[in-house]
């Protein structure tokens, strides 16, 4: 099969031009810059007539609930979102039922997803106390990296502990993702919280409570583990200006979220516990810290911590409600609308959700468009305006904290290894992913 993409410009590697893709199967076979259509015989022609074309997303930080928490989201819906968002790739976190902390548990993962993802997946290993010996075993072409709770999770796979803090950056051959809140000081924190406000303050006192010092303190501590055993550390959702502060020197990078880059502390009077995630959304300072960030290098990647909550879990405040939103199926859209505000530049986008992922987890063949590389492509059109509205939602858990808003930005069709998964607002719900390989 090949198929033509033409009429479009294309945005790759910090250009903006007009070209056309040809595409051979499930790579890439051609770019060709101009106006001019490339002369080959084709199977299909793929009109990008007022459109970007971009690489595929990699969104290196999901929670797709699969297995154990299906009841919120699994791997076919939310790889039918990521694919409506113009997301090919996506790295699961490893908080699932049974947490992905052995190699069984990884291994029904990979197996779950080859029969159901409709994008290219793969799967964080989850570092707990003690299980630093199942490190040499993890096939480094396989797996992005390994996930460290160093704040509050679930289970045992908060790590606390200094000696196995020492073990796991000492041994980890593969990057470390640390998700970096202090566990002592949030406990401080809600207990007061609850002397002074009752049992379940309300959710605007979370950043109160998951503080500015909490997340500080943890990540100054995976920099100072990190430079002392030359550890690869790649920092997930940072929160604070103050945390920017900490992200210099070799093998130290950090992640930036949709959502701590679009809503602010000012948001929980109108939206409440739907954006209620750990680490807290901010202050507008820390926010225009963080979008600064974007463009001097300090923030690297910029992921989305998809995680699906029911509704009614989602009830009561600080203490009550559930932790997390889905936004896999927004994160592009809503990222080209501060495009437009003038945040960062298209270019500059492409390089923190395609490139950039694709390079610090060594990704192969994927994140780019060039030649003999996957043909992971989404097409998204300016100008177009449309609003959310619950209908056209894809999570499971069937609601999002952008419903009601209105975008100027659509995707309007999404490549995976060469096969149109969405178009015309519609996912192929019959077409699978492959696994994401590495090094």
């Amino acid at each position: 099969m090949r198929a033509v993409i033409q009429g479009g410009r294309i945005v790759n590697e910090g250009k903006i031009f007009d070209g056309s893709i040809v595409v051979e199967g499930t790579k890439i076979s051609k770019i060709v810059e101009g106006e001019t259509s490339p002369e080959d015989i084709v199977d299909e022609v793929i009109d990008a007539s007022g459109c970007f074309v971009l690489p595929g997303i990699i969104d290196d930080h999901v929670h797709f609930r699969e297995p154990g928490l299906t009841e919120k989201a699994d791997i076919d819906s939310e790889s039918r979102a990521a694919a409506a968002g113009g997301v090919t790739s996506f790295f699961d976190m490893p908080n699932t039922v049974p947490q992905t902390t052995t190699l069984k548990a990884l291994d029904e993962k990979f197996t779950l997803a080859a029969q159901k993802s409709h994008v290219n997946y793969s799967f964080f290993f989850g570092a707990t106390n003690d299980n630093v010996a199942c490190f040499d075993r993890l096939d480094e072409h396989r797996i992005p990296g390994i996930k460290l709770f160093m704040g509050s999770s679930t289970g045992n796979m908060l790590v606390d502990r200094r000696e196995s803090l020492e073990r796991i950056f000492s041994s980890a051959r593969l990057p470390i993702m640390t998700h970096c809140e202090d566990t002592d000081i949030i406990n401080r924190n809600m207990a007061a919280a609850k002397h002074r406000y009752g049992d379940d303050p309300e959710v605007a006192h979370h950043p109160e409570i998951r503080s500015e010092e909490a997340c500080y303190e943890s990540t100054r501590l995976a920099v100072e583990l990190a430079q002392k055993h030359q550890a690869r550390l790649h920092i997930a959702h940072l929160t604070t200006a103050k945390e920017l502060e900490l992200i210099a020197g070799e093998g130290i990078t950090a992640e930036a979220t949709v959502s701590h880059l679009y809503f602010s502390d000012s948001d929980y009077a109108t939206l409440g516990t739907r954006i209620k995630c750990n680490p807290a959304i901010k202050t507008t300072q820390d926010r225009a810290a963080l979008r600064q960030a974007l463009n001097d290098g300090r923030i690297a990647v910029i992921g989305t911590d998809h995680a699906p909550h029911l509704l009614s879990q989602k009830e009561g405040g600080c203490a009550r409600a559930a932790n997390g939103m889905p936004m896999i199926q927004f994160s592009l859209v809503t990222m080209l609308e501060l495009v437009d505000e003038g945040v960062l530049s298209l270019e500059r986008l492409v390089e923190l959700m395609c490139h950039n992922p694709a390079c610090l987890f060594e990704v192969r063949n994927r994140g780019f468009l060039r030649e003999g590389y996957q043909a992971d492509i989404v097409l998204v059109r300016p100008n177009n305006r449309w609003v959310c509205t619950k209908d056209m939602i894809l999570s499971k858990c069937g609601w999002s904290p952008m419903e009601g808003h209105e975008y100027s930005w659509q995707v309007e069709r999404t490549l995976c290894n060469g096969h149109t998964i969405y178009a015309n607002g519609t996912v192929d719900a019959n077409y699978i992913g492959q696994p994401v390989c590495f090094r």
